[in-house]
């Protein structure tokens, strides 16, 4: 797949929400970005949640301005700065990446698919999210979905997944062999959900 075939990474939403954390920085904080970037290379923590926990201690700064900050001045360590490592590091059961291929196949077709790489778990979404799927230890995955739970029989209620409370329902895959022609339609049944 070629760059230009992959699914953008950000929805139209969370990239004007993205520029206007942006666009309202120096104005809200009394400091433009670089500012910020040369303050956060001052931070003597290393880990990034400890990282962010200090800007909020030290200066005030919430959890998504310091992201877009640390972003900025270590973009090594920005999750979304990587996003294939991110997906190998996630994906590295063969058997679960199977699974997140056959996946990605079904929804490859839906317009406008927007497909996000997440600590936990791959997103997908259209204007909001409408699924998201994360690998489980032995090969399987957890695929949720923006559809109620009795749309069938294979879908349960979820139970601490982390990802979207748009996501009502989630359906355990054991392996590529039951991404089949019902979970396609759930899958396309949330996507017009969204």
């Amino acid at each position: 797949m070629s760059q230009a075939d992959k699914p953008a990474t950000m929805t139209a939403r969370q990239e004007k929400w993205f520029a206007s954390i942006l666009e309202s920085m120096e104005r809200e904080t009394g400091r433009t970005l670089d500012e910020w970037v040369a303050i956060a290379r001052t931070c003597p923590e290393t880990r990034p949640g400890a990282r962010k926990a200090w800007f909020k201690t030290q200066h005030g700064i919430g959890t998504n301005r310091a992201s877009v900050i640390l972003g900025t001045a270590f973009p090594e360590a920005a999750v979304w700065a990587q996003p294939d490592n991110l997906r190998d590091a996630l994906w590295a059961d063969a058997g679960s990446r199977a699974i997140l291929e056959a996946i990605e196949a079904a929804v490859a077709a839906l317009p406008g698919l927007v497909s996000a790489r997440r600590k936990g778990f791959t997103a997908f979404s259209k204007d909001v999210q409408f699924a998201a799927i994360r690998p489980t230890r032995g090969g399987g995955a957890r695929l949720g979905l923006a559809v109620d739970p009795a749309a069938d029989p294979r879908l349960e209620a979820p139970k601490n997944e982390g990802w979207s409370e748009r996501l009502k329902s989630v359906l355990v895959l054991a392996s590529p062999a039951e991404v089949d022609a019902g979970v396609a339609r759930l899958v396309k049944q949330a996507y017009e959900r969204s």
